[in-house]
């Protein structure tokens, strides 16, 4: 087994090793604050309040009229006919690749930096039997073009497994895919017969972003899955959405896969609180994010991505302290960051830019001054 790199304490998302669980020990955990992922955002005093306002009923049935108002408003929203509530995003991208996808053999043409792709467990290749052809951006972009995909595209024949489903992400590493870049792919995918999936699960920040509606995005998607556990600040839950014909054969995938509810209109009711009270104020996220951009600049860490939204990607190979060591260092102040390149903001976080920062220029005067010693 390989040793371990030195200093390698986190990984890009964030795990933690011992030396920032001691440090993080200290403190109450509701003072902590956490600049990792969206996907740490916690539910509201007022969300929680709101929640058990909501009747609930048996979804097995149809019968939770919480579930169902959700499921219809985000429809509406989406502008499709039907919409089905799930637990998680990878669910929801899960049961619409296999919903999509028939009888091998058979490949999803994807991002190569896509959720799907890295982050799901090659649950297509298990749930479907498919390959995935990742595609890398080219000519200096941050997102794939119809060029690329023209010549990833794998054409029916004897020997290779047919492109039947190209799967896309937006925002993706908080860049926001241009709207007439997907208009382009979803001309190039009708002239093939290729039916084109969203994972959108912030999806709500481009929107908020471009002042776009979900909509008139989703209008060029056959499925489009939104996710309300991240910078809405739900619980848990994503949506589904597509045809009728389409959310019916997810409803019965979904039953195969466990993924059934009972009385899940508290769940859902979290999800509408967030539409109304949430969704709205996304900018002041992103507001916070161009904030802390300019401030991890001015302490000498590279922008190594456009900040459109939530995230903030650094590197560190001109900062007096590296992103590994700050990550041990700023945990003594109560403060969880990656320690790898990605900063997020939420709605738990958006208004203690300050206190990070602020921690991350002493730990850098400290280093200056000799008083802090490389890990």
């Amino acid at each position: 087994m390989p040793a371990e790199k030195k200093g390698a304490n986190t990984s890009i998302y964030g795990e933690v090793d011992q030396v920032i669980k001691d440090r993080l020990s200290q403190f109450n955990p509701d003072d902590i604050v956490d600049f990792r992922s969206d996907t740490v955002s916690k539910p509201t005093n007022e969300m929680i309040a709101a929640m058990y306002t909501y009747p609930v009923g048996d979804d097995g049935y149809g019968e939770d009229p919480t579930v169902n108002l959700l499921e219809e408003t985000v429809a509406k929203l989406a502008g499709k006919e039907a919409a089905m509530f799930v637990a998680s995003g990878i669910m929801s991208n899960q049961l619409a690749l296999r919903s999509h996808l028939e009888v091998p053999p058979h490949s999803v043409l994807c991002d190569a930096r896509s959720h799907i792709f890295n982050l799901e467990c090659g649950g297509v290749a298990i749930h479907a039997g498919a390959l995935m052809t990742p595609v890398n951006p080219t000519e200096g972009r941050s997102y794939i073009t119809v060029k690329d995909i023209e010549k990833a595209v794998v054409e029916k024949s004897l020997y290779s497994a047919p492109t039947k489903l190209i799967s896309l992400e937006n925002t993706l590493d908080g860049e926001i895919l241009p709207i007439e870049t997907i208009e382009e792919i979803n001309n190039f995918a009708r002239s093939k017969g290729i039916p084109l999936h969203l994972d959108g699960a912030r999806l709500w920040n481009a929107s908020r972003a471009t002042g776009i509606p979900i909509k008139e995005y989703a209008k060029y998607f056959d499925s489009v899955s939104l996710c309300f556990s991240k910078g809405l600040g739900a619980p848990i839950g994503s949506v589904l959405t597509g045809s009728v014909e389409f959310i019916n054969r997810a409803r019965q995938w979904r039953k195969i896969y466990g993924g059934a509810w009972r009385q899940a209109g508290h769940l859902a009711g979290a999800c509408l609180y967030a539409l109304e009270n949430h969704f709205p104020n996304l900018n002041k996220d992103h507001a916070a994010a161009k904030v802390l951009g300019q401030r991890l600049e001015e302490m000498g860490y590279n922008l190594i991505k456009r900040v459109d939204t939530n995230m903030v990607w650094v590197e560190d190979s001109h900062a007096l302290v590296s992103l590994s060591d700050m990550a041990k260092e700023v945990a003594a102040y109560g403060i969880k960051i990656s320690g790898s390149s990605r900063f997020v903001i939420h709605l738990g976080n958006r208004n203690q830019v300050d206190r990070l920062t602020n921690a991350m220029q002493e730990i850098i005067e400290r280093r200056k001054n000799g008083v802090l010693e490389a890990i």
